[in-house]
C-alpha cells in the first residue's frame, strides 16, 4: 500500500555543503583527516545525510502518503519512534559549494514485530541525493514505529468502585514497582569493555598497526583498518568537553534534572556518562573530573561515571 510511494519529492538542501559545518562534524567525532580541510577540503563521506536535513522546521516537501503511513501507525497505538538504523551509499564525495537535492521513497514497512521496546513496524525510507542532477549517494534510514510496553503499574490508583450499600470496599494499599535502569548491551565487540568495567578498570583499545587509541570499542581501527588490538587502562583524569542538562522527557528510573557528559580523558579519548557530586547547573565546559564506578542497583553491573571538581569559590 505505502511501499514505492514517495516520503519526499523535490527536497532541496537548506544550506550548501560549507566547511564551517565540516570543521563542526570533525571537531565533534575527533576526525583530523586531512581530506577534509584546506583548498581542496571535501566533505566526510559519513555527512551525506546532514546536507538533507531539515532542522527544527522539518522538511517542506515531506509527502501526503508519508504523512498518511504514521498517522495509521499512530492511530493503531505505535505513537512511540526509535531511529535503529542507516545505510549509505558513495557515488562522488561533496565539495563545499556543492548544493544537494534530493527525494525519498518508502522503501518497505515490515510487517508487525515485537521487540523489548513494544510491537510496531520497521519504516524504511531510501533517499537518492544529486548535485546538479547528478546522483551522488543513497541514505537508507529505517525506524520503529512501535506500541510501548507498560513496565510499572501508574503511580496514581483508580477510584475504587462503590457496593451496593453505597459504601466503597476496602482496597488493600498497592505500590509501584521500581523501575530499573536499563542494562548496558554487551556484545562481542565491547565484552573486553564490560569486563574491565567489573574489574574497575576503564579500557581503551590501542591498534597494533598504528598505535591509536580508539573509543567506544570497535572491532577495527578507524585510522589504519587493522584488527589487532590490545587495551590501555585509563588514568581517570578527564574535563567536560561539552554537555547536556536532562529536563525532560522523563524516563523511568532517572530523576532528572540531571548532566549527562562528553568527558575527554588525558589520553585523548572521549566517552559519554553521568557527571556526579556537582550541581548540574554548575557543570561548565573544562571542568576538571575524575572517574569513578558506581553500582545503582544490586545485580546491576557497575557504571564509569565522573566526579566533576568544583572550584572552592562556586561550591562554597
Amino acid at each position: 500500500m505505502f511501499e514505492g510511494r514517495p516520503a519526499v519529492s523535490g527536497g532541496v538542501g537548506k544550506d550548501p555543503v560549507n566547511e564551517p559545518m565540516i570543521r563542526h562534524w570533525c571537531e565533534a567525532l575527533g576526525d583530523t583527516s586531512a581530506a577534509y580541510a584546506g583548498p581542496d577540503a571535501v566533505a566526510p563521506p559519513a555527512m551525506l545525510q546532514v546536507w538533507t536535513m531539515g532542522g527544527l522546521s522539518g522538511n517542506a516537501g515531506r509527502s501526503a502518503a508519508y504523512e498518511e503511513l504514521l498517522g495509521l501507525l499512530d492511530g493503531a497505538g505505535c505513537t512511540s519512534v526509535v531511529a535503529t538504523d542507516c545505510e549509505q551509499e558513495y557515488l562522488r564525495p561533496l565539495r563545499p559549494g556543492d548544493r544537494v537535492t534530493f527525494d525519498s521513497v518508502v522503501e518497505s514497512v515490515s510487517g508487525p514485530k515485537s521487540t523489548k521496546l513494544g510491537t510496531g513496524y520497521f519504516v524504511t525510507t531510501r533517499t537518492d541525493v544529486r548535485v546538479d542532477g547528478e546522483p551522488v549517494g543513497t541514505h537508507r534510514f529505517r525506524i520503529l514505529k512501535y506500541a510501548p510496553v507498560r513496565t510499572y503499574a501508574p503511580s496514581v490508583p483508580s477510584r475504587a468502585p462503590e457496593t451496593p450499600t453505597g459504601q466503597k470496599p476496602q482496597v488493600a494499599p498497592t505500590s509501584t514497582p521500581t523501575p530499573t535502569r536499563p542494562r548496558p548491551v554487551i556484545n562481542r565487540d565491547n565484552a573486553g569493555f564490560w569486563d574491565g568495567v567489573d574489574r574497575h578498570q576503564l579500557l581503551i583499545q590501542r591498534c597494533l598497526g598504528c598505535r591509536a587509541l580508539r573509543f567506544p570499542w570497535l572491532p577495527g581501527c578507524n585510522a589504519c583498518g587493522s584488527g589487532d588490538w590490545d587495551t590501555v587502562e585509563a588514568g581517570g583524569d578527564g574535563t567536560v568537553f561539552s554537555y547536556v542538562v536532562l529536563h525532560h522527557p522523563p524516563f523511568p528510573a532517572f530523576d532528572p534534572p540531571y548532566a549527562v557528559g562528553l568527558i575527554e580523558l588525558a589520553e585523548g579519548v572521549r566517552i559519554i556518562s553521568n557527571v556526579v557530586g556537582v550541581p548540574y547547573d554548575k557543570v561548565r565546559i573544562g571542568m576538571p573530573v575524575r572517574l569513578e564506578f558506581v553500582r545503582y542497583e544490586e545485580g546491576q553491573p557497575a557504571l564509569p561515571v565522573f566526579r566533576g571538581d568544583l572550584p572552592a569559590e562556586v561550591g562554597g
